[in-house]
């Protein structure tokens, strides 16, 4: 008996330590810093901002001279982004319907410079003939327009380069209406008498980040995909450790974020090397190299790759790579969680409030699980009802453990009851919990989503704490309708004070979460009655002393 009590108790501290463990508040992202935009930098080396990888084709010098960054504004209807003459890099990119904070008229930065931590998206021709291998350094492009703004459904932003032997090099980047990725073309024009040999690099640079407190522990880093492997996370630690190094057919490289990611895709039907670094300005770089092309004599290719840089939906993420939509991270659970969120999205778009959404996917799950929850309460019923035999056994072998235990064996046989059949239903409903809460941890819609009155943001916590208190009274009074008593003191100051310490845990996490667990917990007391009352009119004791 007192062991199942310490099994619940174990069981709803566990699901607790792995909510605070994976939900990081992305207010404690580090604000952007908006002057940081033209920067004099060294490039090519291992400690430079624009480092760019090795080809197998050729090396790259240690150094260069020293170049004044420009930069070109555009605008669309998701994004305001700047992109860096100097190499022609994204190196900020705002998201219009996305706000900083909540009630904030300020677009969420996405990439750019946060005190003094960089996150920008770079690409590149390196090998034999590719501009970015020059021992002049990354190019300088030229670009007709300082500004562009889309005003149909694409919006191409041209960047010119002519090297020293005559050859062209356009970089375009196209960006299309409601749409957060961004396609890459670089088109290789020789008007020259001989072959050029050019191969396309894309990857993205961020600054390494150290793990905060406890309640920030969202993954942030890189992740990858290849042929074989779908979705691989890439840590920090893991680039500090080891270069990644990996061929692949297709594939792609990214970096998450809570709510956010960004990532590239090259093109899936070449064989592609997926790498990454660490360079002594502490920036960890994960990037792909295609292979490398042949661009003959008085002869143009075009060389192609997408860049994702926006919220985590996976249908836009699995629209752009099939793979892609495993950043949405759900854990171990998530063919679990991917139906779960589908439904969510379901309920919302029927009844147009996240919270109510939330309200109505816990009771349709909490519906679906009534027959575990029914075996559930039923056996501990069972268990109550032989507490006075329970105690009589005790009375009657004292001290001689193994006599007791036998007697009790032979009880649960005679009284067809099973002592651990409690337990089990509640290790059956434990996996679609877990999978619920993910989906509330990692799902963007949540962010910043009204709900009623006070709760303005369903990914914040409750600012009056209303919903933890409830939450604790509801708990506190699924406690007194447990059939269970426990007989040893300390675990009876134990179970009085769990409401209070959840009460006090729950006063930080997101709101949406604790709107969930409260709602189960009243769902649970109805049930409750419901169970003991059908329970009661067969004869069988529930409550009481």
């Amino acid at each position: 008996m007192e062991s199942q009590r310490t099994f619940l108790f174990i069981g709803l501290m566990l699901v607790s330590f792995l909510l605070f463990q994976e939900w990081n508040n992305d207010y404690n992202t580090p604000k952007a810093d908006p002057s940081a935009t033209t920067q004099t930098l060294k490039a090519n080396s291992p400690e430079s901002d624009d480092y760019v990888p090795a080809s197998s084709d050729s090396g790259l010098p240690a150094s260069t001279t020293l170049a004044k960054r420009s930069v070109i504004d555009i605008t669309t209807d998701v994004f305001k982004v700047k992109i860096d003459t100097k190499g022609g890099d994204i190196v900020e990119t705002d998201l219009i319907n996305y706000k900083e904070t909540k009630g904030s008229d300020v677009p969420y930065m996405l990439l750019g410079e946060f005190d003094g931590k960089q996150y920008f998206s770079q690409s590149g021709l390196i090998g034999l003939n590719g501009p970015d291998a020059s021992a002049n350094g990354r190019p300088t492009y030229q670009s007709e327009q300082t500004s562009y703004t889309l005003t149909g459904d694409e919006l191409r932003v041209p960047l010119q380069f002519t090297d020293s032997n005559g050859v062209s090099f356009t970089k375009t980047y196209v960006f299309k209406k409601g749409q957060y990725d961004v396609g890459l073309e670089y088109k290789v024009n020789n008007t020259t008498s001989a072959p050029v040999q050019v191969q396309l690099y894309t990857q993205i640079k961020r600054t390494v980040q150290e793990k905060g407190s406890m309640v920030d522990q969202n993954y942030l880093g890189a992740a990858y995909g290849t042929d074989e492997e779908p979705y691989e996370k890439y840590s920090f630690s893991d680039m500090a450790d080891k270069n990644l190094n990996i061929n692949t057919q297709g594939g792609y490289v990214a970096f998450i974020q809570h709510y956010f990611v960004s990532a590239w895709v090259p093109m899936q039907d070449q064989a592609n090397t997926l790498y990454s670094l660490i360079t002594k300005s502490n920036a960890a770089i994960i990037g792909v190299k295609d292979e490398a092309v042949n661009v003959q004599a008085g002869s143009e290719q075009v060389l192609t790759a997408t860049y994702y840089m926006g919220p985590k939906e996976s249908d836009k993420l699995e629209a752009i790579h099939t793979d892609l939509d495993l950043t949405v991270d759900y854990g171990w659970l998530w063919f679990i969680s991917q139906p779960l969120f589908v439904l969510l999205k379901w309920l919302h778009s029927i009844l147009g409030n996240w919270g109510v959404a939330i309200i109505a996917i816990t009771i349709i799950v909490k519906t679906l699980m009534y027959p575990l929850t029914k075996a559930q309460y039923t056996s501990m019923a069972k268990m109550r009802a032989l507490q006075p035999k329970m105690k009589a056994l005790k009375e009657k072998y004292g001290d001689d453990r193994q006599k007791f235990g036998q007697a009790t064996m032979e009880m649960y046989r005679k009284e067809k009851v099973n002592p651990m059949g409690g337990c089990f239903p509640i290790l059956l409903q434990m996996p679609i919990f877990l999978a619920l809460f993910y989906v509330f941890l990692e799902s963007t819609e949540l962010r910043h989503a009204e709900f009623v009155l006070w709760l303005t943001d369903l990914s914040a916590k409750d600012p009056y704490y209303v919903l933890p208190i409830l939450f604790g009274a509801s708990m506190f009074v699924t406690q007194k309708l447990q059939p269970m008593t426990v007989t040893d003191p300390m675990q009876q100051k134990m179970m009085t004070f769990m409401p209070v310490i959840f009460s006090v845990f729950f006063l930080w996490f997101p709101s949406g979460l604790v709107l969930y667990w409260l709602v189960s917990n009243l769902i649970s007391i109805v049930q409750m009655l419901i169970i003991y009352r059908g329970m009661e009119k067969k004869g069988i004791k529930v409550r009481g002393d």
